[in-house]
């Protein structure tokens, strides 16, 4: 069974810094393009970071410059560095996976609580 557990949320202040962990199981994730996406109160979910098993990466335009996803593929883990952080971070971050010519997300992790104050 395939599981993607989110870990180092939490409350920050403005202009600081949090990094997320995803430890992912349950198969071979070689291959497999592997990110996070996150939902803020009544919005909708959005992408935010993604890396692929070669390495290459994607951001979304509200958060490039500012966090850094990274990937240990020996411990099918991936991270996100968030820097600079802002209010409007504010959301519930998901770690998710898919095979990497594929177009949608096949797994999503339970998701880790980000809440940034002013």
């Amino acid at each position: 069974q395939v599981q993607l557990v989110e870990s180092g949320g939490g409350m920050v202040q403005a202009g600081g810094s949090l990094r997320l962990s995803c430890a992912a199981s349950g198969r071979s994730f070689v291959s497999y393009t592997m990110g996070w996406f996150r939902q803020a109160p009544g919005k909708e979910r959005e992408f935010v970071a993604a890396r692929g098993w070669s390495g290459n990466t994607h951001y979304a335009d509200s958060v490039k410059g500012r966090f850094t996803i990274s990937r240990d593929n020996a411990k099918n883990t991936v991270y996100l560095q968030m820097n600079s952080l802002k209010p409007e971070d504010t959301a519930v971050y998901y770690c998710v996976a898919k095979y990497a010519l594929k177009d949608d997300y096949d797994y999503w992790g339970q998701g880790t609580q980000v809440t940034v104050s002013s």
